[in-house]
Order: C-alpha cells, then sequence, then structure tokens
C-alpha cells in the first residue's frame, strides 16, 4: 500500500512565523518579512548577504524553515534602510514587510508557527485513523520529539555530534559545532521519549514536571494531584536536553534517563570534550506539545490541515502521529 503524500507542491506546505516581538520602528537593525517558495531560509540569507552588501553572519532569522514549501518568515539584516529592502527583487522570494529594530535577530526569537498544510493520496482507512489520531492529539497533545528533518539529510548529525563530544572529531566552525551537538540532545530526548512507559499525560514519583504558564519546573511528589493539573494541560512531564545545568529527575525515572544518558555516553557531561563557546547547559524539554486552532477537512482523497505550534515542536511529527510515517527511515533508532 503506498504511503499517503504531502508537499507534491510548495503550495501543499504553508509556513507562517509567529514572532516573539514586533520591530519597535526604530534602530539600527532592519526586521525584513520575506516569503519565499522553493528555497531554504541558508538560500535566501546567502542572497540577502549578496544583494545588501553584507556578510552572511550578520544577517539573523529566529528559525530554519522548510525548502519545499510557501513559508513567511523575519529576517534581520544591519545597516540597511527599509525603502531600500521594500524595493528588493530576490529569486523565488518577496518581501512582505520591512522595519527598524534596535537588536539584530536571534534563532529561537519566534513564539512559533502556523501551518496550513495538504495531505494527498489517502485511502478511507487512512481517513478513518486520521480522524481517531486528531481526537487523541486534541485530547492527550502531541509527542513534542523532534522531527527527523533535525538530524540532517544522512541522518548521521547525531552520530557526529557524538564523536565531537567523544573527542573523534574535530570540527572548526563554531556553527556546525553547536549544530552537531544540538542533534545529539535531540536523539537523546527522543529516545528517553520513546522509551517512557506511561502515557504522555501521566506522571510518576520523581518526574520533573514543567508548567506550561510560566515554564517553572518541579519535581513531582503527589502523583494523583499532578495527574489532575496535567489533563487540564496546565503541566507537562519532561525529558532531558542534557548538559552541566539541566534538572535531572530523582528515582525511577532518573535511573531511566541516565540508562539512556550511558547508552550514548553522555551521563557524564564533565568529562566531554567540549568545543570552545559551547557550555552545553543543558534544560529540560516538555514531553507534549498542545496544537493550538487545530481544525481539518477532507476533500475527495486530501485532507486539509491548519494548527500552531510552538518554537522548536515540529509540523512533520503531527503529520506522523496522523498519517504513520511520512519519511522513508523515520521510524526511531535507539540503538
Amino acid at each position: 500500500m503506498s504511503r499517503p503524500r504531502f508537499k507534491l507542491s510548495p503550495e501543499d506546505f504553508v509556513v507562517d512565523e509567529i514572532p516573539l516581538y514586533e520591530p519597535e520602528g526604530e534602530g539600527p537593525h532592519t526586521f525584513v518579512r520575506i516569503e519565499k517558495r522553493n528555497r531554504t531560509t541558508e538560500q535566501v540569507v546567502a542572497e540577502l548577504a549578496r544583494v545588501f552588501e553584507v556578510s552572511k553572519r550578520d544577517i539573523g532569522y529566529a528559525g530554519r524553515k522548510d525548502r519545499v514549501a510557501l513559508t513567511r518568515q523575519w529576517f534581520s539584516i544591519p545597516d540597511l534602510e527599509p525603502e531600500r529592502a521594500r524595493a528588493a527583487d530576490l529569486s523565488d522570494a518577496r518581501v512582505l514587510e520591512a522595519m527598524r529594530h534596535r537588536n539584530k535577530l536571534r534563532v529561537g526569537h519566534l513564539r512559533g508557527n502556523r501551518f496550513a498544510i495538504c495531505v494527498r493520496d489517502l485511502s478511507p482507512q487512512n481517513l478513518v485513523e486520521a480522524n481517531k489520531a486528531i481526537e487523541r492529539i486534541a485530547a492527550e497533545g502531541l509527542p513534542n520529539r523532534f522531527g527527523a528533518q533535525r538530524f540532517g539529510r544522512e541522518g548521521d548529525n547525531a552520530e557526529r555530534g557524538r564523536d565531537l563530544l567523544l573527542g573523534k572529531l574535530r570540527v572548526r566552525d563554531r556553527r556546525e559545532a553547536r549544530f552537531l551537538v544540538s542533534a545529539l540532545q535531540a536523539k537523546v530526548f527522543n529516545c528517553v521519549l520513546a522509551e517512557r512507559p506511561l502515557p504522555l499525560a501521566e506522571f510518576e514519583i520523581g518526574d520533573v514536571a514543567t508548567k506550561h504558564a510560566s515554564g517553572g519546573l518541579f519535581h513531582v511528589e503527589d502523583v494523583a494531584q499532578e495527574n489532575l493539573r496535567a489533563r487540564a494541560f496546565e503541566i507537562s512531564p519532561t525529558g532531558p536536553i542534557f548538559g552541566k545545568k539541566a534538572k535531572a529527575p530523582h528515582g525511577v525515572p532518573a535511573a531511566r534517563e541516565r540508562s539512556t544518558l550511558e547508552r550514548f555516553g553522555v551521563a557524564a557531561v564533565e568529562s566531554l570534550s567540549l568545543p570552545r563557546g559551547l557550555p552545553l547547559a543543558g534544560t529540560r524539554r516538555a514531553l507534549r506539545v498542545r496544537a493550538e486552532a487545530f481544525r481539518h477537512r477532507v476533500e475527495a482523497c486530501a485532507m486539509h490541515l491548519e494548527f500552531t505550534l510552538p518554537s522548536g515542536s515540529y509540523a512533520s511529527v503531527l503529520l506522523e502521529e496522523v498519517f504513520g510515517p511520512l519519511f522513508e527511515g523515520a521510524e526511531e533508532n535507539c540503538g
């Protein structure tokens, strides 16, 4: 049986970035909102650098967006008049807005992303199973694993990140080093999530929970009480983004996490070979997220989905949860 298909055209995958803040109208940087089609974020950065004669390193953006898609996102460019930005003639991209701001746009400076996606070639059974999955996600939340694209075209970014931390690989470019190590952190998180024996809305004693409203973390002591809050989506269990300052769980959850960290060779962070400029502080990440404003409709053999996800969560994961694996080799390998 053939798999459901998506991204048959860029217009089947539309992404609108939700900024963390709006540009203030004054300052040394110009924030430029760009709509791109069939281009990577890095390709747009390279063209902006050439057109406006600035270094690629000086151009900021909040997050990478898919290539085979129609996406709208913000970039920041120093020492650029907004009028000149608005008049730019770009390849398979156009400037929608341009306004001054006082600081450079940094990775992570976004609230989330709005998606409008069409998945095609669905069988009647696909549609039945998809509707059941959508109901489950609405009630329990979406597993917050990192998408397959996080690990590179060859799927080996996490392995290269481990070799880097174990002193088996040298990478001169600091940005690349950070990217590879963060891929390894993502892989460890995904495996902790995949191996968790409880539903994502349930706790066990010693879990580290996060408060969705504030991001605060605490250890779970009263399972019955916290499960009530989890069902109301006030709080969720978390997994590790390993590092020196990451809050560790207690008891059984701690033993389970440590086993995964040991399997990847990163249980003792202080013994790792950290690249210069990479402090590896670590943090916790919620094991589930809520897809906001989630709507869907069916036309013929296609389903149109609209939803909003917070920064750092993946639309591809939602699609996999609804329709099954859409990528070859997308199944998690935690060996």
